[in-house]
């Protein structure tokens, strides 16, 4: 299928990209990253297989947006959960947001963090990574008791990656089932609402305290 044929189907050149970008996105989530291709997502989109290519230049292009697109659904779910409350209470919202996240959104978590199929410089990324790590380095901030503008220190940056390596270990294990093997955690979302927070309490706000 050309250009040609493609714009007949009712294509524009921004309407095919989101296309893709969506097929693409529904393949992820429904097969992982192993049941991947450019093929099965061209032809979901209905067009041919060397659209995606096209468009994207290859394999790593089309990835590369759905982790952005992963990165700004976990930015934005960051950001809300630091807008209200005591930095306490703003950084348990945020570790559970972060680990809801992961469960909602399988596929693009285990995507956002292979770097190996991505196109690193790629600005979509870029951005909507900084946007996700500035959201957690505000809260950081304010459990040190330091200014938004402030820049973290050593010892903060020890802090936030600290506090970003619990969530993300703990939200493998819930997507890996590991923690469903301990009897007294429950359902997911009873980990989520009593578990998670109460380690990032123990871990991280008491010692604070």
């Amino acid at each position: 299928m050309n250009e040609k044929k493609t714009a007949q189907r009712g294509y524009h050149h921004g309407d095919l990209r989101d296309t893709l970008i969506k097929a693409a996105d529904a393949l992820l989530a429904e097969r992982g990253l192993e049941g991947f291709t450019l093929r099965e997502t061209a032809r979901r989109a209905g067009v041919s297989p060397a659209a995606p290519s096209h468009h994207f230049g290859g394999t790593a292009g089309l990835l590369t947006e759905i982790a952005a697109l992963g990165y700004q659904e976990l930015a934005d779910r960051l950001t809300l959960a630091g807008e209200t409350g005591t930095a306490a209470d703003r950084l348990k919202a945020q570790g559970v947001a972060y680990v809801r996240f992961a469960v909602d959104f399988p596929g693009r978590f285990h995507l956002m963090f292979r770097h190996d199929l991505l196109l690193r410089d790629q600005p979509s990324l870029e951005q909507a990574t900084g946007r996700a790590w500035d959201a957690l380095e505000k809260t950081v901030l304010a459990i040190r008791g330091q200014s938004e503008d402030a820049e973290l220190d050593a010892e903060g940056e020890a802090m936030l990656i600290g506090i970003w390596s619990t969530a993300h270990g703990f939200a493998h294990l819930t997507l890996d089932k590991k923690l469903a093997r301990i009897a007294d955690c429950g359902s997911d979302d009873e980990m989520l609402d009593n578990l998670f927070p109460t380690i990032i309490d123990t871990l991280w706000v008491k010692k604070l305290g």
